[in-house]
């Protein structure tokens, strides 16, 4: 059967050489972007290398732009990710030491590429692991900051997706986070048997939304899997309302590994300047050594393929 879903026209890339996983593309009041990603090379002082360009195409480094914060909430830094708003930047980011003690936390600039400098602030202070803060504004002005969390109690136990409206302030969220999404397919299985939080879980993993509304309906883009590796995938879920009730399409995946593409993920949603949507993701080199910058064009169809079940 056919219906609404999400199809990636073309892809292109990388359009950066250099190590850039994690990539979130933001588009300025200008017009020009800005790239932020996860790069393990970032400053001593500094982390989190941003990309400046002004059309997509030509690209060049800006620098690292979060100033670190104290070395005892960890030395790992993932998957930074900036609003605009109030005349101001806000980047929403994690910080922890491998797969221990991640929790969201904020920072504030004057400039799009920094410094941004911490505010102080643990957003996801009652969750065992919290990444990939992915902040979105509808159309009636409100923000919500969606996230990958860890849940234990469940039929497919990992790292879900959830959601909670932001404060007007931007540095907190304005009520308890609600559930988004739970793994519901095999190929979302990140380890068989994985040792975490002290038990062990046949692990599923759904990480780094992304969201973007078209008419009256929201689409979401996640990534699934196990990001070391080429099963790792991009998926669909739609809903009517950012706080839900969403629900997976059981399309076809909207990236996998195939042709030049290897563990394709963890991608941003932007436009361009010619009024095409756009997704920014990430894909291993050949000698898979890197996740490098790649983007692509995307379009909301009525014909693409999908399934009835959510058994795969």
């Amino acid at each position: 059967m056919t219906g609404d879903g999400l199809r990636v026209t073309r892809h292109w890339g990388p359009v950066w050489e250099g190590y850039f996983a994690d990539p979130f593309v933001l588009r300025l009041p200008d017009g020009g972007y800005v790239a932020y990603g996860t790069h393990p090379g970032s400053e001593a002082d500094r982390v989190f290398e941003a990309l400046r360009s002004p059309d997509l195409v030509r690209w060049e480094s800006a620098g690292a732009v979060l100033d670190r914060v104290d070395d005892r909430l960890g030395a790992d830094y993932w998957a930074p990710e900036v609003a605009c708003a109030h005349g101001a930047y806000w980047m929403y980011y994690s910080v922890g030491r491998g797969i221990d003690g991640h929790h969201l936390r904020v920072a504030h600039a004057e400039s799009p590429v920094g410094p941004f400098r911490d505010l102080g602030v643990d957003l996801t202070p009652d969750e065992l692991f919290a990444i990939d803060a992915h902040p979105f504004q509808d159309d009636d002005g409100r923000w919500y900051l969606f996230f990958a969390r860890d849940v234990l109690d469940h039929e497919r136990p990992g790292t879900h997706l959830a959601v909670a409206p932001l404060a007007e302030g931007m540095t907190s969220l304005a009520g308890p986070p609600v559930p988004v999404l739970a793994p519901d397919a095999d190929w979302q299985l990140y380890e068989r048997d994985r040792l975490i939080h002290g038990r062990r879980f046949d692990w599923h993993t759904l990480e780094g939304p992304a969201v973007l509304r078209r008419g009256d309906r929201y689409w979401l883009t996640y990534s699934g899997g196990a990001w070391t590796g080429p099963g790792y995938a991009v998926g669909v879920a739609s809903s009517a309302h950012p706080l839900g009730p969403w629900k997976h399409v059981h399309q076809p995946a909207l990236l996998a590994s195939g042709g030049d593409l290897r563990g394709p993920g963890h991608n941003s949603l932007t436009v361009a300047p010619d009024g095409t949507d756009v997704i920014a993701f990430h894909s291993w080199n050949e000698s898979a050594t890197a996740r490098q910058l790649h983007l692509g064009a995307l379009r909301v169809e009525r014909d693409v393929r999908v399934e009835p079940s959510i058994r795969r």
